[in-house]
């Protein structure tokens, strides 16, 4: 579990900015999202540094919204910085997947051009 939790720290930006990317959303809404997807946290308030760090580099912004289940809640929405960060994490995760993909099971889909 612990090397899991590891691998998930390291892309745990990007996948919190991709959830905000798809609509605004509170901080237990996320991790509960996270869960769904298949990526389960060590801890539920691991997310709120980030998002933190986050608005201070101005990807995304943070407003108060009054909710009838409860407390007021703060929400996230992404930013046109951030937006335009998450174009560039997508295609380097999508450089970085394939490659690790072809260590881990091999180049099949190679051998017809030469290599």
């Amino acid at each position: 579990m612990e090397h899991r939790s590891q691998l998930l720290k390291g892309v745990l930006d990007m996948c919190l900015l991709a959830l905000i990317a798809e609509e605004p959303s509170y901080g237990y809404e996320m991790v509960r999202k996270l869960e769904d997807r298949g990526l389960d946290l060590m801890s539920d308030g691991s997310i709120y540094p980030l998002l933190s760090r986050m608005q201070n580099q101005r990807l995304v912004e943070g407003y108060y919204e009054d909710s009838s289940a409860g407390p007021v809640r703060k929400y996230y929405r992404i930013r046109r910085e951030g937006e335009e960060r998450l174009a560039v994490w997508r295609e380097d995760w999508t450089r970085l997947a394939t490659g690790v993909e072809m260590v881990l099971h091999g180049d099949d889909g190679l051998k017809g051009d030469g290599r």
